[in-house]
């Protein structure tokens, strides 16, 4: 089995045409809608990562310097998890589920049955190159999808490697990868598609869901937004700072649609949480970290000037209380740890993504939720750490988030019976686990009767005393239908 790649050169909208309609002749003609060929690509994508781990590691350094635990950990090892559990759980997720009937369609039966959707597009990110590639295209396969895998062309190196493994691995008529750029892009975005998922910011995500209008086609799409913490007092502290530690530079050096953005706690508490941070951060990373191999660099220099916008604002530069060390020459950046920003600034009011944290200070923790909520925006992820209960009840009750997480950060991500998707600006759809199946199917109502229990009262001609008894039908009470059949019932 093989699977075309297309090449950026003459990759036009008339080369994404024929990619759709081949696959949608794939699809029409139910190759992908049987349980053994869904199985045979799953079990080859976990062949794909066992036989070749070593490359996709080598690819993920070369495009991002990313420490291999994180790789193998982050990217490869929770992909293969995603593998498995479909493997194990798929021909339950196919199986149609019998439905309640009412009185109203007496004699009969009901099942909600998942249909594929039948040709999809998944546009993927460049942080988690090889992850949020094929983490989409497994609930794609599990649920009997023809695909169009569009990998990100910042992240190249794990981009082609993607495209080489796959033509190895997986199924050529229906599954194939577009390598390329926004030409490319914009050629598949001009086709007609059952459903168009997309990884990344919300610039290009307006763009995507502009398109998908045109055909009204849906869309999954998984943004960001400013995470915020918050950080009670009376913990234990350490336990704290190293998961804050881990959510953020642990992941990709910021570089993660759910790191922490910034961190919300008390003027009482700042310079603790301050120092114990500086502890925490050197015990990880050393003096000097910019020379740390467990530390990403930063994508590319647009990003790293970004970044360095951010950080060099006049109002915000001297807010530094730990790290700002940079290397534009190896495209570094030190974790750096600011205080008592300004709301204004321009780091407060942009998805950071990048090995930069700012704490906020205000007088009570209470404080902490208006503080969240007067954007209006909603993040992708938000983090509470306390030991108190009524703040724990509070958090959930007042603050919209893809997902929230007490007591840590980051992973929620990896629990597949947990739903992984933004709410207004931070995405909407979701994935993971079930809910990547339940994503790329569509729920098929159907309804079974025989012949019999034909009611003349549903025929006209209409009188009052079938108006009665419609009326109760509907209404779905016993009673009600012997008042209605003894005339007891007002029309």
């Amino acid at each position: 089995m093989g699977i075309e790649v297309e090449k950026k050169a003459g990759f036009d909208t008339e080369s994404a045409k024929e990619v759709v309609k081949e696959l949608r002749a794939s699809f029409v003609a139910g190759k992908t809608k049987t349980y053994e060929w869904r199985r045979t690509q799953l079990t080859a994508m976990l062949k794909m990562m066992d036989e070749n781990e070593p490359q996709i590691v080598a690819a993920l350094t070369d495009d991002l310097s990313k420490p291999e635990l994180e790789s193998s950990i982050y990217e490869i090892a929770m992909l293969k998890n995603s593998c498995k559990l479909a493997l194990k759980e798929m021909k339950h997720w196919m199986m149609p589920k019998k439905a309640k009937t009412s009185l109203t369609s007496f004699p009969s039966s009901a099942e909600i049955v998942s249909d594929p959707l039948g040709v999809v597009l998944i546009i993927s990110a460049w942080n988690y190159p090889f992850l949020l590639s094929l983490d989409p295209v497994v609930g794609a396969i599990a649920a009997g999808n023809a695909i169009v895998l569009k990998p990100s062309e910042i992240s190249p190196s794990t981009a082609s490697l993607l495209a080489k493994l796959v033509k190895k691995y997986l199924d050529c008529s229906c599954i194939k990868v577009v390598e390329g750029a926004v030409p490319e892009t914009t050629a598949l975005l001009e086709q007609k598609w059952d459903k168009i998922m997309y990884t990344g910011n919300g610039r290009i995500a307006r763009i995507v869901m502009a398109a998908a209008a045109k055909h009204l086609t849906p869309v999954v799409l998984e943004l960001g937004g400013k995470s915020p913490v918050i950080v009670d007092s009376g913990i234990n502290l350490q336990v704290a700072t190293r998961r804050i530690i881990a959510g953020k530079w642990g992941c990709n050096n910021g570089q993660a649609c759910i790191s922490p953005d910034y961190i919300i706690t008390t003027k009482d508490y700042a310079l603790e949480l301050v120092d114990s941070f500086k502890c925490e951060l050197e015990r990880f990373y050393g003096k000097n970290p910019l020379e740390s191999k467990d530390l990403s660099r930063i994508v590319n220099s647009n990003h790293f000037a970004r970044l360095l916008k951010l950080l060099d604002e006049d109002k915000v530069s001297s807010k530094i209380v730990y790290g700002g060390e940079r290397d534009e020459t190896n495209l570094k950046i030190a974790p750096t740890i600011l205080l008592d920003v300004p709301q204004d600034s321009l780091i407060m009011n942009e998805e950071i993504f990048g090995p930069l944290l700012p704490i906020i200070m205000i007088d009570k923790v209470e404080d902490s939720f208006d503080l969240i909520n007067y954007s209006g925006a909603k993040p992708l992820a938000a983090y509470l750490f306390t030991n108190n209960k009524k703040l724990k009840e509070k958090f959930v009750e007042k603050v919209s988030a893809g997902g929230l997480v007490v007591n840590d950060t980051t992973v929620h991500l990896a629990e597949p019976s947990l739903p992984f998707g933004g709410v207004g600006e931070s995405g909407m759809g979701a994935y993971h686990g079930k809910f990547s199946f339940d994503t790329f199917s569509h729920k098929k109502a159907v309804l079974y009767r025989s012949f019999a229990g034909d009611a003349a009262v549903r025929y006209p001609p209409y009188t009052a005393g079938k108006l009665r008894l419609m009326r109760a039908l509907l209404g779905g009470s016993i009673m009600g239908i012997i008042r209605a059949l003894l005339g007891w019932s007002k029309p």
